[in-house]
């Protein structure tokens, strides 16, 4: 997958719908991006988001680097800049922004995953580093989605996914203290194989607002997983539409192995880039075929989007803002704001 940059300056409102098979598919069209000349001071950006007096964040992947443009969209600074000390940014992965405006990031400076929460001026509140990992790791592109690549941090707390622990979720406090684990590991029929079995449990964890969590599988067959605040599963849901069957059909049994830095780990594809929670509390899955399922907060399916800017998109980071007064999402590749609702 390509992190290609696309800029656009000028863009057209609306969704269509479109048929996809027996499933309606709406087709968002952008509202807004940040302007090409701004786009263009970014090397490689990874993630995007808004905090609540309209300052945008983007995460440079390749500058190490987070940039704030002003909520005018003219003017861009370095919050926080590339190095290796506290506070400083090498091999970042993950900007997760929280309600309270603080906001975390993971990078790996030595190979080495850490955690960095920062206020909104770009002052640090807390550092910690994670041990190292044995659990396979889940790339797409240049990208790492697991270990703290998988993180979401809720403003009082940190969620990984952590499978190599036994439970699915990890949720430490903000000096890195594990204070609870979340979630047995779901069956695979890969038990004997331990690499293959953690690689099936990699995924993504969100936390919701009545303090439960949401669990998305991203490889295997893919489902999610709601959590309640006490760490009781309340239900389980399959991710699926007619975009998916043929995966699922073809589901292998054995896997490929490639050696990494950090040992021989078994190929497994991912079925889902990523997922957010919106304002309204409905999840929004992005899939690997360029599209989205929309599910509410008792886990049916109630859309399936696809995001269309200068062609169809794939998206790899979901933000929801609510900042302009109507939901937005801010969606990379590409740095635009789409509309959350039908228009």
């Amino acid at each position: 997958m390509s992190l290609r940059f696309i800029g656009a300056c000028s863009l057209a409102s609306g969704a269509v719908l479109v048929g996809v098979g027996h499933t309606p598919v709406e087709r968002l069209r952008p509202v807004d991006a940040l302007p090409a000349h701004i786009c263009g001071q970014f090397r490689e950006p990874i993630g995007f988001a808004q905090l609540s007096t309209g300052q945008y964040l983007v995460l440079d992947r390749r500058a190490h680097t987070v940039f704030s443009v002003d909520q005018a969209r003219t003017h861009v600074e370095r919050l926080v800049q590339v190095g290796l000390d506290k506070g400083e940014l090498l091999q970042p992965g993950v900007l997760s922004l929280a309600a309270n405006d603080t906001f975390a990031v993971s990078d790996a400076p030595f190979a080495q995953e850490r955690i960095q929460i920062f206020f909104d001026s770009g002052t640090r509140r807390g550092a910690f580093m994670r041990p190292v990992r044995a659990a396979p790791r889940l790339r797409i592109g240049p990208l790492i989605l697991s270990g703290a690549g998988s993180l979401h941090y809720t403003g009082t707390s940190v969620l990984l996914n952590e499978p190599e622990s036994g439970a699915l979720i990890a949720e430490l406090d903000v000096e890195g203290k594990v204070t609870r684990r979340i979630g047995s590991l779901r069956p695979t029929g890969h038990e004997a194989d331990r690499q293959v079995h953690l690689a099936l449990n990699l995924g993504l964890p969100i936390g919701t607002p009545d303090d439960g969590v949401l669990f998305v599988f991203q490889t295997g067959v893919p489902l999610f997983r709601k959590y309640s605040a006490d760490g009781r599963l309340e239900f389980e849901r399959h991710i699926e539409g007619p975009e998916l069957d043929g995966y699922i059909q073809t589901l292998p049994t054995s896997w490929p192995t490639r050696e990494t830095g950090d040992g021989t780990h078994p190929l497994v594809p991912p079925i889902v880039r990523t997922a957010a929670l919106s304002s309204e509390g409905d999840l929004w899955v992005s899939l690997m075929p360029p599209l989205t399922y929309v599910y509410d907060q008792k886990g049916n399916k109630t859309r399936t989007v696809s995001f269309n800017a200068a062609g169809v998109l794939s998206p790899t980071s979901l933000f929801f803002s609510t900042v302009s007064g109507t939901e937005r999402i801010l969606v990379m590749p590409g740095c635009y704001e789409f509309p959350a609702s039908p228009q």
